[in-house]
């Protein structure tokens, strides 16, 4: 287990120095900007994905979608980050005591 860990450390900062090596030229074109700006949002989003409908190795359909859903509709109201993260935790827990 050791090995794979130190294996993961090694590779992980092999792949930070590719980064900061490149010139800027390359990471100033607008193709790499604009996909350095998605990246972070796609990954985001596939952990809510994974959290939000997997129970286990199932799919899964409980709370955690209602309240997902909340914030997906505050989120399109534009309101409030913690109106977003209390309302939906509130909903969620709501619809566990039912």
């Amino acid at each position: 287990m050791w090995t794979a860990i130190l294996l993961a450390c090694v590779g992980c900062y092999l792949l930070k120095l590719a980064g900061l090596s490149l010139p800027e030229r390359v990471l100033s074109h607008p193709t790499v900007e604009r996909v350095a700006d998605l990246i972070p949002v796609a990954l985001l989003a596939a952990l809510v994905a994974v959290q939000v409908f997997s129970g286990g190795t199932s799919l899964t359909l409980d709370a955690r979608v209602l309240g997902l859903g909340f914030a997906v509709v505050a989120l399109l109201l534009r309101m409030p980050f913690l109106v977003v993260v209390v309302g939906a935790s509130v909903v969620a827990a709501l619809a566990r005591l039912v």
